[in-house]
């Protein structure tokens, strides 16, 4: 994992490799075209490309208006922005009459960084989960973000996709991607480690310095949060007998939820959820802030450590 790519880069490119695919594509911004690496859609098929301005509710408005006519709407601005300011819009105008509209948000969790808690959207995978029929999906690297974007271009209905800012490993395998199955990535039997997004990375590494200590750690990214794979969720759990979920997110209401949820009543496990506690974010640089919020790698492998 020696390569470090940004996951919003590779959305960027897995959509203008689209462009070309499917004239039907089209994508909309809030302004943010160069922060959410829209503007290669923009320069290479100009006339399919809308910047609804600082309006993310207009913005997802004329997505679903756009998806009436047969149109693939990617609607991308920052996660804040697009799950939170823009919410009733998304809820109402695009869920709730099932339109095929695909919510590409950025700058996500708080290695966003810098611009601090109010810009920090720790909150979205719950806003999101919530929702009927939204499906929800965080990719774990820029190689599975470009198969996600294509996978939700095939598929009918809104999804979510939740991408990061910083430039994060990429895997050297290529996965399958499939929605709604998750991928094992690596397999051990003292406890499984259920994780998403850039934090995919982390359990791997933690699983690595785990088996240093005689202890085997099975790690599986649950890319698709919603609708979550209940069957692999329940085997590894069921093999392992402890589970923890990491995310960087709230521990309210995301990947943990999701996880205990489907786990609820079927056993006897041993279940810890790591993320970000009831706080909000703040500024500081993305590794300052992973620290500080216990999920750096080290933090993460201690957490692990207290139900082994």
């Amino acid at each position: 994992m020696s390569e470090l790519k940004a996951i919003r880069a590779a959305y960027g490119e897995a959509l203008v490799d689209l462009g070309a695919k499917n004239d039907k594509v089209v994508v909309l911004d809030a302004d943010l075209a160069h922060a959410t690496m829209t503007n290669g859609f923009a320069e290479k098929y100009p006339e399919r490309f809308f910047n609804g301005g600082i309006a993310e509710a207009n913005m997802i408005s004329m997505a679903a208006g756009l998806s009436t006519m047969g149109f693939i709407p990617f609607c991308s601005t920052f996660a804040i922005f697009g799950a939170g300011r823009a919410y009733e819009q998304v809820r109402n105008s695009v869920a709730y009459p099932n339109f095929n509209v695909k919510l590409g948000m950025t700058h996500a969790g708080i290695t966003l960084g810098e611009d601090g808690g109010s810009h920090q959207a720790i909150e979205d995978l719950a806003l999101m989960r919530v929702i009927p029929g939204m499906t929800v999906i965080v990719p774990c690297d820029a190689n599975e973000a470009k198969r996600a974007v294509n996978a939700v271009a095939a598929m009918k209905g809104p999804a979510y996709l939740r991408l990061a800012r910083p430039a994060s490993p990429v895997f050297e395998q290529e996965m399958p991607f499939e929605i709604g199955k998750a991928n094992v990535l690596r397999e051990g039997g003292d406890v499984v480690l259920f994780a998403c997004g850039i934090m995919v990375a982390t359990a791997l590494e933690c699983a690595a310095r785990l088996s240093e200590n005689g202890v085997s750690a099975s790690v599986v990214n649950i890319h698709t949060v919603k609708p979550i794979d209940e069957d692999c969720v329940l085997r590894y759990a069921s093999r392992c007998k402890k589970a923890v979920t990491v995310e960087e997110h709230s521990v309210i209401g995301g990947l943990g939820d999701a996880v205990s949820a489907v786990l609820i009543g079927k056993g006897d496990f041993r279940f810890k959820k790591i993320g970000v506690q009831d706080r909000f974010g703040q500024s500081g640089k993305p590794e300052e802030l992973l620290r500080e919020y216990g999920l750096d790698t080290d933090s993460v492998l201690k957490q692990i450590k207290t139900i082994l």
